[in-house]
């Protein structure tokens, strides 16, 4: 019987196992500082600063460690290394989540889909993290808790609670990636109006309505009437996504 190979994991793209994790996130195995004054929450604070100003690639040990005036090692006194360090910035920023404002279910999801948008917006570094599974420390467990909240009351399962919650989650993390990958386009000269010059000469193919005309038809229309700027579109997935929810809570009422 032949083996089959190991699927090899790429690297960066997954978290360390919550049991190296959730210690850490929830400061139960924090260590005396020895007169430094250094803590975990300290050692966050600076790399989320970086990561602000710079992006998430200028967040080393060494970087930390040169913003706090000490030396890298004794950041490994708190901190056991960079991923590590990434989880710990990513659970910072979620216990940010501010309380979801309105009356209703559809208001609140309203109100938290926007505020994560702002926030990836905010914090662009975030997007480049992985997205599945981060461990549960207190800000993932807040926002998750102030996410699931917002359809108390609703009739919806608790199953049906949680992939609504997905479902909001992921179309926010899509759209905000997008419009951060457009930002950082248009900061290095990738503007649209690059974009549509160099394919000017190739759109007769690009648009051909013989082989496209799908693309050809909407095209023409939407040149006729003004494409959707990013707020725009957002808006318009986000109600959609509301009145799909909205038929289901119907269905349960």
């Amino acid at each position: 019987m032949t083996s089959q190979p190991r699927r090899q994991r790429r690297p960066g793209r997954q978290w360390p196992g919550p049991g190296a994790l959730l210690p850490l996130l929830w400061r139960t195995a924090e260590r005396p500082s020895r007169g430094s004054g250094l803590t975990v929450d300290a050692i966050v604070e600076a790399a989320v600063a970086i990561a602000d100003a710079e992006g998430i690639g200028a967040v080393t040990m060494r970087s930390v460690a040169e913003r706090l005036g000490v030396g890298a090692m004794s950041l490994y006194t708190h901190v056991p290394g960079k991923q590590e360090l990434n989880a710990l910035m990513l659970d910072r920023v979620f216990a940010d989540a501010e309380a979801a404002p309105g009356d209703g279910w559809r208001e609140r999801c309203a109100a938290i889909a926007r505020q994560d948008r702002d926030r990836y917006l905010r914090h662009p570094w975030l997007l480049e993290l992985p997205a599945a599974r981060p461990a549960f420390g207190p800000g993932v467990a807040a926002k998750y808790d102030r996410d699931l909240a917002a359809l108390e009351g609703t009739g919806l399962r608790a199953v049906e609670m949680n992939a609504a919650v997905m479902a909001l989650t992921s179309f926010v993390y899509g759209a905000a990636r997008f419009q951060s990958q457009a930002r950082d386009d248009e900061r290095d000269g990738r503007t649209e109006q690059r974009f549509w010059r160099e394919h000017e000469p190739f759109l007769h193919l690009v648009l051909d309505p013989a082989r496209f005309p799908a693309a050809h038809r909407v095209a023409e229309e939407a040149r006729r009437e003004g494409d959707a700027d990013h707020d725009s579109s957002f808006e318009f997935g986000l109600e959609r996504l509301l009145v799909g929810i909205g038929d289901l809570i119907a269905q349960r009422a």
